[in-house]
């Protein structure tokens, strides 16, 4: 192979398809190091990787690597020993004498026509072992004497088949496997291709082991994790989303992972799961759960006025931040101290969702504490500020005791750390333009959280598995504790009465929304900032959940279509959420 030829050719056809190499790896998964060498003629790569790199800038084969025929490669023995021998892994690991062989046929018969054609033979015959095993099996069971000794022989002599083939194909590259019922013929083209992957399919259906390449929906139905790629990519392209990063869960564990885009369009700087992302309103469910640790503790209580753990009012407190715990305006305010830490999690104690949106941009209490839904992050502030005093200890100081040390989120703070300066992304605006990054918050239990990707898994995957707190707690955390009946969360819509969302109960817990599906409860929590779009959902009881977070005002637009992809379920108030899907 000609590693400068090849060299020249890559680097001008990726250029003149206007891709950089970051972009060029993203399209294949080709690392974009060994793109790099590539192009540098330091390495001799692999026909296959030739080869996607080809598909992704849709050229043939030949226009950046000039062989006689493309799909054929010098036969290296690696190959046929490993197709060979690796059904014995069978004798271990039920169907695997099948299964092994099958993958590595499908991935190596294009190469050269010898791997096609022993691969035929190796997957007849372990599919006839395994039919007489079956018989074998069947006749220990039916038949006296005779049939012992037909169940014990069996397996031996199919080994010894094995063992012999190993040791021929290793001599003369060819091999003969006897009494093998021909489900495969050995026919170059497409077709048997396509008889191979209907055979994949039927035989992973009759396994009672669960395929990794794939998730399982709320409804019992399995999609592939590359169908999950491709919907991300086709609706993140279509709706202009910059980037984006998407965890899906399985039986309380993370069993998908992607992140696409950049951190930094302009400089085409790729997001990574530990690009450190602000994370918004996803502050609020970290809160809820450090909340709901402190409530374990017996340092609160969940139904007790807060303003009575303190030994004097809250708004004769010297503030100490800039603006959230100055509460001066609370002093004429007759209802305040009402407020619980039921009502600030489960946002009903009034206020506005910040006070510089009420008309004199005064604190107050809007209405009876704990009676009418009311989204407010300054009910999370409220109560962060006397636990504060309270135990001592700042939010950050808090966090870390009981959440990011033992979690070990180390990409996560509520206030801003100069580890970051080295990998963070920038929030976009609709039309691909960075905003200013804010760096200078103050820590805010409801709004400042600076994490990634990696670490709010490693998050959810705690909460779905009560590792932080108990499973007594997190049923609590994920109880209905006030009805919603607005049109939307937010605007004009939130005024407005409305019985649409009965079915699903729509409600909200502490600190988390919360609905009934035909498939279990779930709960879910957004975030929204400046660039930043978020959205998780769980449902506890299956251990299914979804985590999408995106550094795109894009990004809600497409949250729909995604996730009622994913999980097979259309019960997510989008109307109420305020995400309008793209057009």
């Amino acid at each position: 192979m000609d590693n400068q030829a090849l060299a020249e050719r890559l680097k001008y056809q990726r250029q003149l398809k206007g891709l950089s190499q970051e972009e060029l790896s993203h399209r294949t998964n080709v690392a974009v190091r060994t793109i790099q060498r590539i192009e540098k003629a330091e390495v001799n790569p692999h026909l296959n990787t030739v080869k996607l790199l080809a598909v992704a800038l849709e050229v043939e084969v030949s226009d950046l690597l000039p062989l006689d025929n493309p799909k054929e490669e010098t036969i290296k023995k690696k190959w046929l020993l490993l197709l060979h021998a690796i059904p014995l892994l069978g004798i271990f690991i039920p169907l695997c004498n099948v299964l092994l062989p099958l993958f590595i046929w499908i991935h190596k018969r294009e190469d050269n026509p010898i791997y096609d054609k022993h691969g035929v033979k190796v997957i007849n015959f372990q599919i006839t072992v395994l039919l007489l095993a079956v018989l074998s099996f069947v006749s220990l069971l039916t038949i006296e004497k005779w049939g012992f000794i037909i169940f014990i022989t069996t397996l031996p002599i199919c080994v010894g088949v094995v063992i012999f083939n190993i040791i021929y194909v290793l001599q003369k590259e060819r091999c003969y496997y006897p009494l093998s019922i021909p489900f495969l013929k050995f026919k170059p083209g497409r077709f048997s291709k396509v008889i191979a992957l209907l055979l994949l399919m039927v035989t992973f259906s009759q396994c009672a082991t669960v395929d990794n390449n794939t998730i399982q929906r709320l409804d019992g139905s399995r999609i592939s994790n590359d169908s999950i790629a491709q919907k991300i990519n086709v609706l993140a392209k279509e709706g202009n989303v910059q980037g984006m990063a998407i965890a899906v869960f399985n039986d309380k564990q993370p069993v998908y992972k992607n992140t696409l885009g950049f951190k930094n369009l302009p400089e085409r700087l790729t997001l990574t799961d530990s690009t450190n992302i602000y994370g918004a309103s996803l502050s609020k469910a970290v809160f809820s759960v450090l909340v709901m640790k402190l409530v374990e503790n017996n340092v609160i209580d969940l139904d007790t006025p807060l303003e009575s753990y303190l030994p004097k009012k809250l708004y004769e407190y010297k503030p100490l931040t800039r603006w959230h715990d100055h509460y001066a305006d609370l002093k004429e305010d007759s209802l305040y101290h009402k407020i619980t830490a039921r009502m600030c999690l489960a946002h009903t104690t009034g206020f506005a969702n910040w006070r510089f949106v009420e008309p004199d941009q005064k604190l107050k209490v809007n209405g009876e504490p704990g009676t009418k839904y009311s989204y407010s992050g300054e009910g999370f502030v409220y109560l962060q500020v006397v636990l504060e005093k309270l135990t001592g200890k700042g939010l950050e100081q808090l966090a870390k005791e009981y959440i990011f040390d033992p979690l070990r989120m180390t990409k996560t703070s509520y206030q801003w750390q100069p580890a970051f300066e080295s990998d963070f992304a920038y929030g976009h605006t609709m039309n691909g333009r960075i905003y200013r990054k804010d760096k200078d918050n103050e820590p805010r239990g409801g709004s400042t959280l600076e994490t990634t990707a990696d670490d709010y898994i490693k998050f959810l995957t705690a909460v779905l598995n009560h590792q932080l707190i108990s499973e007594k707690s997190t049923n609590q955390m994920f109880s209905p504790q006030v009805k919603i009946h607005s049109l939307t969360q937010f605007g004009e819509g939130s005024n407005i009465t409305t019985d649409t969302y009965r079915d699903i109960k729509l409600s909200y817990a502490l600190g988390w929304g919360y609905l009934e599906t035909p498939h279990g409860k779930g709960v879910f929590k957004g975030g929204h900032g400046n660039g930043f779009q978020h959205f998780s959902i769980l449902f506890p009881e299956s251990g299914k959940g979804v985590l999408i977070m995106s550094n795109s005002d894009n990004a809600e637009g497409i949250y729909q279509r995604l996730l009622e992809y994913i999980l097979a379920d259309s019960s997510i108030p989008w109307e109420w959420l305020g995400y309008v899907p793209y057009k």
